[in-house]
């Protein structure tokens, strides 16, 4: 057992590399969506994140090295060889080492016996921990942080993935999602331009909240940003299929706990900042703080930032660490990308980016809304400042199909239109709101909930917003979790209380998340709007800690043809009477 003291975890250079052609096929855990097509690869048959096939035994020694700590000593241990690293001891394959992390209510060096039994070559943990750890005669590794340690070790094992992978990174509080699919769908088109009878067109990979993508197949997401251990092994198996591009959301909790550590993008992507999470960030400053981790040195290259965002200003005007490209959808002048000649449709928007040197390309948001235009011009300036060119950017974004569950229409043959959304912020749900208000020429019947467990401070402003921009606002239940839903919808209804009965649309309180769709579906009438917020493509409801199939767009389609069906048989009657 070896002891050392931290350090930081995410050090050391790395080069992206777009390799001339695709690799040998790996290993892929794939879970379809229900609104995607079928998945390709096997179902999984061990717990965890995806893993590389090929992977050179790293020898504990190296590691031990790496830490600054003396290699451990015992039977087999100078010759060990680690060839993966999980924190999740279900997860063990044999060869792995094993992170065992302080957590917020049992240590992970509760569960190095699990880890043993499962082949685990070594433990790597904290003082707490190293005692329990040692107990199973395994090799340990002590240092005093070693969450810090774990990414760049991560990284290490599985032989500096990133470093042959394009990577772009997307932060902020609204948007990551999209802007991160229309960035992938500007890698593809790049990739696809360069392709050659020689040279076939290289594989693109996503990493967000909906799903991790490996070109067409699909991995379902836990989180935003996976474990830095999951990461590096998704990185690497990325590698090993042929993957040269990534875009990947960066959240503010995969900063501060180091998920992202052992990382360097090449570009950074920040889109905006609202109050959210404080649950776990202190302020707004804290939370900004966070963000900006992404734009030093050690995180990235280069940033692109929004200009007409306020702490976005704060990044470009010298609180960023790396050179920044600004860009503006309000078509700043200061900034260096813009804007310009928007015009707003009913399911896209359509501009013109304009550039240095004189650069103008058209150019299509795929998702209606003036924010879907920021996150449109933020992925091309980020493909553009990755090296792509400007209209082959343009392009791949706006043959971009859709996001799942961001402005998702649901069609059912009904004469108004019906939109499920993720917004389950203040700003985001009005500027969902605003943004349906200008092509809605009838009302709009809106649902929402909030989250247990989560920010508090969120629930009235958010029950007000709904109040004073629908004319029909259904309070309802979102994922309540271990909080009383009532208590969560009594919080939101004094939010929209504040707002002036005669500024306010119908408010409907329901508890019930499908009853409170059908009662928006039931107001509906031709012209007019339903939108269902709060939960986009999530696919489980959360109630008293039993996670419920549901899926708003399932839903809501259920409740339309019900409507339609009830309408049809009353029609009927009215014309036989």
């Amino acid at each position: 057992m070896t002891h050392g003291t931290s350090g930081p975890g995410n050090r050391g250079p790395a080069r992206p590399s777009l390799r001339d052609g695709p690799g040998a096929p790996g290993t892929l855990t794939a879970v379809p969506h229900a609104d995607q097509s079928p998945a390709t690869t096997p179902e999984p048959t061990t717990p965890g994140a995806p893993r590389p096939t090929r992977v050179r035994p790293v020898p504990l020694t190296e590691l031990a090295g790496q830490l600054g700590v003396r290699a451990p000593e015992g039977a087999g241990a100078p010759e060990a060889g680690v060839t993966g690293i999980t924190h999740d001891s279900r997860a063990v394959r044999p060869g792995d080492l094993y992170a065992a992390l302080p957590g917020a209510r049992f240590h992970g060096a509760a569960f190095s016996e699990q880890a043993a039994k499962l082949g685990a070559a070594a433990v790597l943990t904290d003082p707490a921990g190293a005692e329990r750890a040692a107990a199973t005669g395994l090799p340990v590794l002590v240092v005093d942080d070693p969450r810090g340690r774990m990414g760049a070790l991560a990284a290490a094992v599985y032989g500096e993935p990133g470093r042959d992978l394009l990577r772009i990174g997307i932060t902020g509080t609204s948007g990551k999602t999209t802007t991160a699919y229309l960035i992938e769908g500007g890698l593809r088109a790049w990739e696809r331009s360069r392709a050659s009878d020689d040279r076939p067109a290289a594989l693109t990979g996503l990493i967000g909240t909906v799903e991790s993508r490996i070109g067409d197949e699909r991995i379902k997401s836990e989180r935003t940003t996976p474990e830095a251990t999951d990461l590096q092994a998704l990185f690497a198996v990325m590698r090993e299929k042929g993957v040269h591009s990534v875009a990947m959301e960066v959240s503010s909790h995969a900063l501060v706990l180091g998920r992202v550590d052992g990382c360097v993008f090449d570009v950074a992507v920040f889109n905006n900042l609202s109050p959210e999470h404080m649950e776990f960030h202190s302020d707004m400053e804290d939370y900004f703080r966070a963000k900006a981790e992404l734009f030093t040195k050690e995180r990235s290259r280069l940033g692109v930032v929004n200009l007409d965002d306020a702490y976005g200003r704060r990044l470009a005007e010298g609180e960023s660490e790396v050179p920044v490209v600004t860009f503006s959808a309000a078509g700043s002048p200061d900034a260096d990308w813009r804007a310009v000649d928007v015009e707003s449709g009913l399911f896209d928007s359509t501009f013109t980016i304009e550039g240095p040197d004189g650069v103008s390309v058209p150019a299509r948001s795929p998702l209606a809304g003036p924010f879907n235009v920021a996150n449109a011009l933020a992925a091309v300036v980020a493909l553009v400042a990755a090296g792509a060119d400007p209209k082959t950017a343009a392009d791949g974004v706006a043959a971009v199909a859709g996001v799942p569950g961001r402005l998702e229409r649901v069609d059912a043959g009904q004469g108004y239109l019906a939109v499920v959304d993720y917004a389950h912020k203040t700003d985001a749900v009005e500027s969902v709101l605003r943004a349906l208000r200008k092509v809605t020429p009838g009302r709009i019947h809106a649902v929402l909930g909030c989250g247990g467990d989560r920010d508090t401070t969120k629930r009235a402003p958010m029950g007000a917003a709904l109040a004073r921009l629908a004319d029909t606002a259904v309070l309802t239940s979102d994922n309540p979790r271990s909080e009383d839903p009532l208590a969560i919808l009594a919080t939101m209804l004094a939010g929209a209380a504040e707002v002036p009965a005669a500024e306010r649309g119908a408010v409907l309180l329901m508890e019930d998340r499908a009853a409170a769709i059908a009662a928006a579906v039931a107001r509906a009438e031709p012209g007019d709007t339903v939108l269902v917020l709060g939960k986009g493509h999530e696919q489980g409801q959360d109630i008293a800690g039993v996670v419920r199939p549901f899926d708003d767009r399932r839903v809501l389609r259920e409740a339309i043809e019900r409507g339609a069906g009830t309408h049809a048989v009353t029609k009927h009657r009215n014309d036989q009477g």
